[in-house]
């Protein structure tokens, strides 16, 4: 069956249109709030002038991984030294080496933030007596 213009199609597509408008104007309405938002986040990321991520990522990777090498490796030297001089191979090297591992897992932890890092002495209060 064709539609040959009944009276009621006039009505019809006069609605259509306007929702058509209508639409029309919400998506570009839409866009420009997209497009303010998108100019608003690039506007704040270089304002904070922080490196990407990714080499963000890379500085802290570098940088955990020399604090445990470093810890691992100054506990070996210094058990290999005692050893050497005073002669108590291989117990200065077993130790020391197992407390530079110990050190170098606590400068991961305190590097990326699990471990609070070492306080100041509390000072003592002026006008409070110390227990001496």
């Amino acid at each position: 069956m064709s539609d040959n213009g009944s009276a009621g199609d006039g009505t019809s597509r006069k609605n259509h249109a306007g929702e058509e408008a209508a639409l029309s104007e919400r998506m570009r309405s839409l866009g420009q709030k997209l497009e303010q938002a998108k100019a608003g986040t690039e506007r704040d990321a270089k304002a904070d002038g922080a490196p990407s991520g990714g080499m963000q990522g890379m500085g802290l990777a570098l940088r955990v991984a020399s604090e445990f090498a470093s810890g691992v490796l100054v506990g070996a030297g210094l058990g290999w030294l005692i050893d050497h001089f005073l002669g108590t191979t291989p117990w200065g090297m077993i130790v020391l080496l197992l407390l530079g591992f110990a050190a170098g897992v606590l400068n991961v932890l305190r590097a990326v933030g699990k471990v609070a890092q070492p306080e100041e002495r509390v000072k003592p209060r002026p006008g409070v007596k110390s227990g001496k």
